[in-house]
């Protein structure tokens, strides 16, 4: 991480008189990186979803949302996993990862999230709630993001 990005953190933390220490500093920063490449995630998540709804809006199916989170899942999986392991959660030295076998640990977490939470959290907000098919994917986010940065800092982009 750069020394000069955690510094201006444990500045910010020391203002609200929190703990600053390095780690937690480097922890935070690591966060707003993971929200950053999370935001475009996002952006490019929702594009592919939204696109997949109205190709599919001639053949009136009910389950075109379930369509367009596997389409958009698939997309954009690999756009976060490049990002985050660019930008994130990057290897120190002496560190080693396996890429296949994080990318792996990041289509099932990101599976769990981005396919069985998000598609029951659909159904639940589009067939129970009567919420619109492009808002529900926004709602699921509240739960799915800091669930996705917990499971791909402990388990997918962890070093050996």
């Amino acid at each position: 991480m750069d020394n000069r990005q955690i510094q201006r953190i444990q500045r910010i933390l020391r203002t609200f008189h929190l703990d600053a220490s390095g780690e937690t500093a480097s922890s935070l920063l690591q966060f707003i990186r993971f929200g950053i490449v999370g935001v475009s995630n996002t952006l490019v998540s929702y594009a592919l979803n939204v696109l997949v709804l109205f190709l599919m809006r001639p053949l009136e199916a009910d389950w075109d949302f379930i369509a367009g989170n596997v389409v958009a899942f698939l997309l954009s999986v690999l756009w976060s996993f490049y990002w985050n392991s660019r930008f994130v959660f990057t290897m120190q030295d002496g560190e080693k990862r396996s890429v296949p076998k994080a990318l792996l640990k990041t289509y099932i977490s990101y599976g769990f999230t981005g396919i069985v939470l998000n598609n029951l959290l659909g159904w639940f907000w589009i067939q129970t709630v009567g919420l619109s098919k492009f808002i529900a994917p926004l709602i699921n986010l509240i739960i799915s993001v800091p669930l996705n940065f917990l499971i791909s800092k402990f388990w997918a982009f962890r070093a050996k």
